[in-house]
């Protein structure tokens, strides 16, 4: 089954359940023998030569699925070894009328070790994991991740926080995960996607739930809004149909920070792009971009006639924190153009305190937005969606907040999350490219929100076919290459 697009907490898919057992009468159990089939079904997807498995199961609802897996497993003619991490015994509920189908079906805890099984089943902990993962459960996820056999979690990767893809102390690094009922957050946030591998995801077939109970914490960044924000163009068209937008950057010594962002912007369409920088940048970037309009900030009537000109105002790479680039910045702040801020323009905005507005786009990095909020980025990083809500609490406007799973929010609106992208894209002007993309999709579509998730998701996929020929090496400019493709997918 396809990803959902909507994704859920962990508590709103505890009570999508409760509402198909309450509400529906469909029992708990029969869910778990749903979830045990999905199980199979998606483990032979996924390694359908495998034929000896091994499940661990801890002592919850997540060992009930593995319990169930292994008897459905067990009758489908595999090889199933059963690992318990917690005396059986202790099984409550549905769990231990899994566990009891298992025995009476003549499944046993066959002796053995993880390296008997071609692929490992995580049945440990799923979502029920409270606090820190404990001692000798650490020890049991150290040896599975150390077993050297590809691992499948159930519902989500022991250890992992299925809200804000953080480690509780120790977790299972999953090669694949299926998931049950709702897609949940932390599979797809945070280092969530470094835990999960290939996330699967099976409704169990249940019917949704009433609306208030469905409101999602985050949507996926999907390339049908590529379609609906960049539309066929007319044939009558001309540039002047296509906005125009102004970069400001490029302080002294940095000028290929605006050339990146003011490529991308012609690369996604913009009809034209004007880059305001330092003088001595002028000529560098001419010469590498002649389709640039070049204008040389060498006092304040020049940005002031650039700015009157532009539909759309960029600013921030390579701007540097100069009082000419403080100048420069007061001026855009002041031109009441829609804005996209990034780089050291927020910076800027951080030391000065800079006001709430709803006209721009703010691109923060970790560390940026750790800057705008007074935190590190390792705070940032402990939990990106809380951190996306307290920018939007403090700024407004729409904040992406960039990284591993980058997330577009904005006031009044379901965040989005892009799943695209690649470490090689970790790379020196990476950002300025992003800057570049967003602000030519807005002087198009002229909608902040499908300007920043569409920009999002063009940047990704072009990093990831820039990373087709291998991720390290990867450069920014070969991203900024690769969007005209994607804005006519």
């Amino acid at each position: 089954m396809a990803l959902p697009n909507a994704l859920y907490s962990t508590a709103q898919v505890r009570a999508l359940d409760a509402h198909a057992i309450s509400e529906l009468g469909i029992p708990g159990y029969t869910l778990m023998k749903r979830a045990g089939e999905a199980a199979l079904r998606y483990l032979r997807t996924r390694w359908p030569m495998a034929h000896r498995i091994v499940i661990v199961c801890g002592r919850g609802n997540n060992a009930g699925d593995g319990y169930v897996l292994a008897r459905f497993a067990h009758a489908a003619g595999l090889t199933v070894t059963v690992l318990s991490a917690s005396p059986p015994q202790r099984l409550r509920g549905d769990a231990r009328l899994a566990y009891e189908d298992f025995r009476a079906s003549g499944g046993a805890f066959a002796p053995g070790q993880l390296a008997a099984g071609e692929v490992i089943v995580d049945a440990l902990l799923g979502t029920g994991l409270k606090g820190s993962v404990h001692a000798e459960l650490a020890e049991v996820i150290r040896a599975i991740n150390s077993s050297g056999r590809p691992v499948f979690a159930l519902d989500v990767p022991s250890g992992l926080d299925g809200d804000a893809g953080v480690a509780l102390g120790e977790a299972v690094r999953a090669d694949a995960t299926v998931t049950f009922v709702g897609l949940k957050t932390g599979l797809l946030v945070g280092e969530g996607p470094e835990f999960a591998g290939t996330v699967f995801f099976d409704d169990l077939e249940l019917s949704p739930a009433p609306a208030a109970q469905l409101v999602p914490r985050l949507t996926r960044i999907i390339e049908a809004e590529i379609h609906a924000a960049l539309p066929r163009r007319a044939r009558s068209a001309n540039k002047g149909n296509f906005g125009r937008v102004l970069v400001v950057g490029s302080g002294s010594g940095m000028p290929g920070a605006a050339r990146l962002a003011g490529e991308a912007c012609l690369r996604v369409g913009a009809g034209l792009t004007t880059v305001a920088v330092a003088p001595e940048n002028v000529a560098a970037i001419a010469a590498g971009r002649p389709e640039l309009i070049c204008v040389a900030l060498s006092g304040e009537a020049a940005l002031a006639e650039a700015l009157a000109r532009a539909d759309v105002i960029a600013v921030g790479p390579g701007l540097g924190r100069s009082p000419w680039a403080r100048a420069a910045l007061h001026a855009v702040l002041a031109s009441g153009k829609p804005l996209v801020v990034d780089a050291d323009a927020l910076n800027l905005l951080a030391e000065s305190g800079a006001s709430a507005r709803e006209d721009w786009i703010l691109t923060p990095h970790p560390g940026e937005a750790g800057r705008l909020l007074g935190l590190s980025a390792q705070d940032i990083q402990r939990d990106r969606l809380a951190a996306l809500d307290r920018l939007l609490e403090r700024f407004h406007g729409t904040i992406v907040l960039k990284g591993a799973g980058t997330l577009v929010g904005a006031l009044g609106r379901t965040p989005g999350v892009c799943e695209r992208g690649n470490p090689g894209m970790a790379t020196a002007g990476s950002g300025d490219v992003l800057t570049g993309a967003i602000a030519g999709i807005l002087a198009q579509c002229r909608e902040h929100w499908s300007a920043a998730r569409v920009g999002v998701l063009v940047h990704a996929i072009a990093g990831d076919a820039a990373a087709r020929s291998g991720e390290r090496g990867l450069l920014a400019s070969d991203l900024a290459r690769e969007l005209r493709n994607c804005v006519n997918l």
